[in-house]
């Protein structure tokens, strides 16, 4: 510490050699600090506030039917990016600015000039935009401010109308490129379904359902085809037995064989409508279950024609009953069964030609079924391409309406309410530069600017006050140091020469004292 102590006050002592060079240095530099600070021209600072209303009672009514843009975050970056250079430029035109910069170098000097001068300042969620500016003249500063609040409320409507024609563009020109596809898709599909018009079923059933239900209606044909040939066998035996025991004891038998071949062929109607009405029945159960509406009244219907067959059995017991004894081949019996013959025999070959029909059907199915399934997942791949393209056009169709719509509400209740608060207005008084606080800095700047040179020349041409600095100085054995004495004249003249420095120095700090005073005084006239 108390090293320290001794190297301040070596520095000292050979600062103070020096002392009158630092204050002809302060005393350079505060000058001309003040003369800096008096010569700054004075600068006005014009203003405006607006606030951007972006509700709307129409848009919460169009909810769903127009596109809603975040309007408060585009307000906000217009915002930000409203002091670019081509809108600078621009507000330039606007303000005759460039009237005074004829030159390429001016212009640009200008433009920078222009650009760190403007300023945007935002409250937050307020929406509320404070657009300022300084100048040297008031009126410029005034002018600027105007056509910056006309530029900042033209970018935000010109920009939502341009951004709403471009979308309407982009999407008009997909729909007709939608178009096209669908087109091509629909021609594709047309000319797949004409080239394989053969193999086309429109159950939406694959080959191996339409093979099983070929199977299963060919097995019911071919049971009632030998149903239908039992049914005719009988009739021809119970002919034929009518025949043989004409008038014999053959005719006390014949009402119980009568019936058998009643039973099996006289209700040859109600017969093709069971048979029609079962097979409904069994194509309902494989794709319905037992409850369906249709299982259940389809059932009803052949309980109600079983009933029905088993009256007509019952009235033709009752009048082969009735029929008197004997009879022969132009009995009423005997006709009876010729015409159920008859019957039968159309009815075996109706069923027959179903059957074969049935079996050529199947035998089709069966050799085309490896070229089925080909054609089916070509099918099924132009469908899915073809859904595909049509659902984007109906989107794209949907969206252009929402543009549409979303259009004319912008221009119906506008995208934001620009509300000018505040004016332009440029406030008549300066508001830089602050004279006060760069005169207080010229001062201390000047004070420094002393010390500094001191301590500069005393590090150039350095002095020495004590031996032993001397000598770890130069490293060096000192000998012996001879003193010097010091009179009464010499302590004199150190008095004297301690108050002129002294009085440099006050009179430094009394001229800036003086120069704020003055400057204080001014200023509270200005704001009284």
């Amino acid at each position: 510490m108390d090293q320290l102590i001794v190297q301040i006050l070596g520095f000292a002592k050979r600062m103070w050699k020096y002392r009158w060079a630092g204050l002809l240095v302060s005393w350079v530099v505060g000058v001309v600090g003040a003369v800096v600070v008096f010569v700054l021209p004075d600068r006005y600072e014009a203003s405006a506030r607006i606030y951007v209303d972006t509700q709307s009672i129409l848009k919460p009514l169009m909810a769903g039917l127009t596109v809603q843009p975040n309007v408060e975050q585009q307000v906000t970056i217009l915002s930000r990016t409203l002091i670019s250079r081509p809108n600078v430029e621009k507000l330039i035109r606007m303000a005759d600015l460039d009237l005074k910069s004829p030159s390429k170098a001016q212009q640009e000097a200008l433009i920078d000039q222009v650009t760190s001068n403007l300023s945007i300042q935002s409250s937050g969620r307020d929406n509320l935009y404070i657009l300022g500016y300084r100048d040297n003249d008031p009126e410029s500063a005034k002018r600027v401010v105007q056509s910056m609040v006309s530029l900042f409320m033209e970018s935000g409507l010109g920009a939502q109308r341009k951004d709403s024609s471009t979308a309407a563009t982009f999407i008009n020109e997909q729909i007709k490129a939608y178009e096209a596809k669908l087109e091509e898709a629909e021609t594709r599909l047309k000319e797949f379904r004409l080239r394989n018009i053969g193999n086309s079923v429109g159950d939406g059933k694959d080959a191996a359902a339409r093979i099983a239900d070929l199977s299963s209606q060919l097995e019911r044909a071919r049971l009632e085809y030998r149903e239908a040939i039992n049914a005719r066998d009988a009739a021809k035996s119970q002919l034929e037995a009518e025949k043989a025991h004409a008038g014999s004891a053959g005719n006390s038998s014949m009402p119980g064989l009568l019936p058998e071949a009643g039973g099996a062929n006289a209700t040859s109607e109600v017969d093709g409508r069971l048979a029609d009405q079962r097979r409904n029945l069994d194509a309902l159960l494989q794709r319905y279950t037992d409850q369906h509406p249709d299982v259940i009244s389809t059932r009803k219907l052949i309980k109600d024609l079983e009933e029905q067959k088993k009256r007509e059995l019952a009235e033709i017991r009752k009048s082969m009953a009735a029929m008197p004894a004997g009879g022969g081949a132009g009995s009423p019996a005997a006709q009876e069964l010729t015409k159920m013959l008859a019957a039968a025999e159309v009815q075996v070959a109706a069923l027959k030609a179903r059957v074969d029909e049935y079996s050529s059907r199947y035998a089709q199915a069966l050799s085309s079924v490896r070229t089925v399934p080909q054609l089916e997942a070509e099918e099924a791949q132009l469908n899915r391409d073809y859904g595909v393209q049509k659902k984007n056009y109906e989107d794209l169709v949907a969206r252009r309406e929402q543009a549409s719509i979303s259009g004319e509400l912008d221009v119906a209740a506008g995208v934001a309410d620009f509300k000018v608060v505040d004016p332009p207005r440029a406030n008549p008084k300066p508001v830089a530069p602050n004279r006060l606080l760069l005169l207080a800095g010229a001062l201390a700047l000047a004070l420094v600017s002393g010390v500094f040179a001191t301590f500069a020349a005393s590090q150039l041409r350095p002095v020495f006050h004590d031996a032993d600095d001397l000598r770890h100085r130069v490293e060096l054995p000192i000998l012996g140091v001879v003193t010097r004495l010091v009179t009464d004249a010499d302590r004199a003249r150190q008095r004297v020469d301690l108050i002129r420095f002294a009085s440099g120095v006050g009179g430094l700090i009394v001229l800036f004292a003086v120069a704020l005073t003055i400057l204080a005084v001014q200023l509270s006239r200005q704001v009284a």
